[in-house]
């Protein structure tokens, strides 16, 4: 009887164990992940990866000396023009004379120098006649006698004032063969006094080509 009764309790657990374990259990509900998209027209926008470079303005016009933007005529080919319109160009500037003996020695030092130089078109000669007792005539007959092509011009009063002001009195003594190099930003750069070989202009304006 005891034997019966104790298979009878484990049956009987057994289906309770049973029956609680078969029993649906509650579910539990995990909240939604909710991935945000960007808006199509932020992420099909350009990216803009172009880098600008500002440019050094240019000296302003008034800047340069007065004598750079006066209308100069070239005796031998009548073309008339101005030192600021060729800012860029590198300039051998002289001041001369007719009757001086020391400029005639001078250029004819420049003639070489263009012959050692070779053709250049960012690289221009100017003399400029300072005695306002010779004219256009006088100078054309001098340039085409010596074979002198480069640019030569009679300067006006005005431009004899201002460049024995800008660059000394001695620039308006022929004789002491004054030249000066303008550089490609219309900076002057005097010479020094006399007789220049052509070896010697060149070696002078060389850095500045």
């Amino acid at each position: 009887m005891n034997k019966r009764f104790a298979i009878f309790s484990v049956l009987l657990i057994s289906s309770i164990l049973f029956a609680a374990c078969s029993s649906p259990q509650p579910e539990v509900e995990v909240p939604a992940v909710v991935v945000e998209e960007a808006p199509t027209e932020e992420m099909d926008a350009p990216v803009d990866t172009e880098i600008v470079i500002e440019e050094e303005p240019a000296p302003a016009t008034s800047d340069y000396p007065a004598w750079y933007s006066a209308a100069l005529t070239d005796v031998n080919t009548g073309q008339v023009f101005s030192i600021q319109e060729n800012i860029g160009k590198v300039y051998l500037v002289e001041t001369m004379a007719v009757w001086c003996p020391v400029c005639l020695d001078q250029q004819n030092e420049v003639k070489r120098f263009h012959d050692l130089l070779g053709e250049r078109d960012d690289v221009e000669s100017l003399v400029i006649n300072i005695d306002p007792n010779e004219d256009t005539a006088l100078l054309t007959g001098y340039t085409q006698q010596n074979g002198f092509d480069w640019l030569y011009v009679v300067a006006s009063n005005e431009m004899i004032d201002e460049i024995s002001l800008l660059y000394g009195s001695q620039f308006l003594n022929p004789p002491s063969a004054p030249m000066l190099i303008i550089d490609r930003n219309g900076d002057p750069h005097p010479l020094g006094f006399g007789v220049k070989s052509a070896e010697e202009l060149l070696e002078a304006i060389t850095p500045f080509l």
